[in-house]
């Protein structure tokens, strides 16, 4: 069954989506706006697991994938692990939007995820999203530093070559989110890029004037 864009539109229309490319603050922002404005936050990332169970290897390969170690999970190709990564995604969405529909029936929610510029314009209105970026060159170290990413700091060091592992992870992330940033920057999108400079305050007055929080 296909939906036409302006019925998931209306579905959704009390969703608000925040997204971007990794490390653009995604999670930090949402959880202050949800925290400021009472907001139902729905994080997908911490949907991932519970959306795997309702899951099926038939239809969803890339979230049904074991694998064995840290070892074989880094030790593939940079073009095998951007597809497994985007399929992830791409496979997910199912879940996610069918859980949005639902928590949104009566109250605002605000959707902490990932998504493409063409999905954006499948599912939402320009006033209804943000993207958050950051410029994709070297993530692994900060992902590696976040507390709230522990597991996958964890995870990559358990590899028997630590260094290669990190530098596959890398071009991995550089490969998958550069054009990402590039045209998102070059969009009509609203986006806000994380510098050394930036400040969670401002960012989060920023989208809040976005989506007119305030009014």
């Amino acid at each position: 069954m296909i939906f036409q864009d302006n019925v998931i539109k209306e579905y959704l229309k009390n969703v608000y989506f925040v997204t971007g490319t990794p490390c653009g603050g995604k999670s930090t922002v949402s959880r202050e706006l949800a925290r400021r404005h009472d907001l139902l936050l729905f994080d997908i990332d911490e949907q991932f697991e519970e959306h795997k169970q309702m899951s099926c290897p038939e239809f969803q390969p890339a979230m049904n994938r074991i694998f064995r170690d840290a070892d074989e999970f880094f030790g593939r190709s940079v073009e095998e692990y951007k597809q497994w990564l985007l399929s992830n995604t791409r496979e997910q969405l199912d879940f996610v939007l069918l859980d949005l529909i639902r928590l949104s029936r009566d109250r605002i929610v605000l959707c902490d995820c990932h998504l493409t510029l063409e999905d954006a314009g499948l599912l939402t209105d320009p006033s209804r999203i943000v993207f958050l970026i950051k410029d994709p060159s070297d993530l692994v170290e900060d992902y590696c530093n976040r507390p709230d990413h522990q597991g996958f700091s964890d995870f990559i060091h358990s590899a028997s070559d630590v260094a290669k592992a990190k530098r596959v992870c890398s071009e991995t992330l550089r490969s998958l989110n550069m054009k990402h940033y590039e045209d998102i920057k070059a969009s009509g999108y609203f986006w806000l890029e994380r510098t050394a400079d930036s400040s969670v305050e401002d960012t989060v007055t920023k989208v809040e004037d976005h989506f007119a929080l305030n009014r």
